[in-house]
């Protein structure tokens, strides 16, 4: 650590004043700034402590700027006559730092004060857009029963969710986790979710629209930004899900017979690279299999013991919920974390999308 003069006054500055960077416990400064305690100098010359910043300077008095038992910073007073301070000085002195401690505390709570609120309203902006992202409505689809939430949080980070009518029997879907929080997270969501739909508008099938949105991404974000995401089409009269994965977690695929599994089909993260290429998944629904894709800040959701929440716990409770509507079966997913983290928010937005086959 380094000491510096943040403000000189008194004598005008000139090529014979050595600026000072003195560690702690070096010179004067440094001095009384380790040890919190004042200095007066009648002679500088026959004091081993002083440090040559100046050649008219003869003595020199020092006091301590203390906040909250703590040494915030020194002020120097330096003259060029012997003998310039007494201890009335110094007393003087004395209150002239506590009342300067008082004045830079007050600035620095201000500048607290306004970088918090400058912060919330970043923050309620970054909530606003998402929430404006976010579908009004679960979509109604022949033979499916279909819903999706977003977990609240304290803070906005980059999960989203979509779903976008193509014909009376086809849907898209999208969910998505994008790296950052707050408003950085909320632009790439709105970036994701416009290419995405014009994506839909052309006719792209769910690997070409990755392909070419993560190459429009890729030329827009800094080098540690990309979005996880999985995108696919959901056709109710085959009863089939064509998607793709972009490096987001794997969907959740529960047979009526209760046995389970993740579908382990993945590519890299949308941005991350230049001219990715995706390959296309493709999963045919018996009646009452249900799929559950889902991001990370629910499998990785902490108890006080630091314990995550885990995929084979999340599994576990979805299927213990099985029989429910899809809404029903998100409340008790939803209480299940709740009550393994013992909190009312979690780290990491979360987010489910239940789809079950009727």
């Amino acid at each position: 650590m380094f000491f510096k003069s943040k403000a000189i006054r008194g004598y005008q500055i000139s090529f014979n004043l050595i600026e000072p960077r003195l560690k702690m416990g070096e010179g004067f400064l440094g001095t009384v700034a380790q040890s919190g305690k004042s200095i007066i100098s009648h002679d500088v010359s026959q004091d081993p402590r002083y440090f040559p910043a100046r050649e008219l300077t003869r003595s020199e008095m020092l006091a301590p700027i203390i906040s909250n038992d703590r040494v915030i910073g020194v002020f120097d007073l330096e003259s060029d006559k012997l003998d310039a301070y007494d201890d009335d000085d110094l007393a003087l002195l004395h209150l002239l730092t506590s009342q300067v401690a008082i004045i830079i505390e007050k600035v620095r709570l201000l500048e607290q004060v306004v970088e918090k609120k400058r912060i919330e309203a970043q923050l309620e902006i970054a909530r606003q857009v998402q929430l404006e992202l976010l579908p009004e409505a679960d979509p109604a689809i022949d033979n499916f029963d279909i819903s999706a939430y977003v977990f609240p949080t304290e803070e906005v980070s980059g999960d989203y969710y979509d779903w976008v009518k193509v014909f009376d029997d086809q849907i898209g879907i999208v969910v998505a986790d994008a790296v950052g929080k707050g408003i950085p997270a909320a632009l790439l969501m709105s970036f994701l979710r416009a290419s995405l739909r014009s994506c839909v508008q052309i006719g792209y099938a769910p690997h070409i629209a990755f392909s070419k949105v993560s190459n429009l991404l890729r030329g827009s974000i800094k080098d540690n930004q990309f979005i996880t995401a999985i995108y696919g089409m959901l056709d109710s009269t085959n009863r089939t899900f064509v998607f793709s994965n972009a490096g987001h977690n794997p969907p959740l695929l529960i047979k009526p017979d209760g046995e389970y599994r993740f579908v382990e089909y993945g590519d890299l993260p949308l941005g991350m690279f230049e001219d990715l290429h995706f390959h296309q998944h493709f999963i045919r629904f018996e009646e009452n299999q249900v799929l559950v894709i889902y991001t990370d800040g629910i499998t990785e959701a902490a108890n006080p013991n630091g314990e995550e929440y885990g995929q084979d716990r999340f599994a576990k409770r979805v299927l213990d919920g099985i029989h429910l509507p899809a809404k029903k079966m998100i409340d008790h997913v939803r209480k299940g974390v709740a009550d393994f983290t013992e909190r009312k928010f979690l780290d990491d937005d979360g987010t489910l999308f239940i789809v079950k086959a009727l």
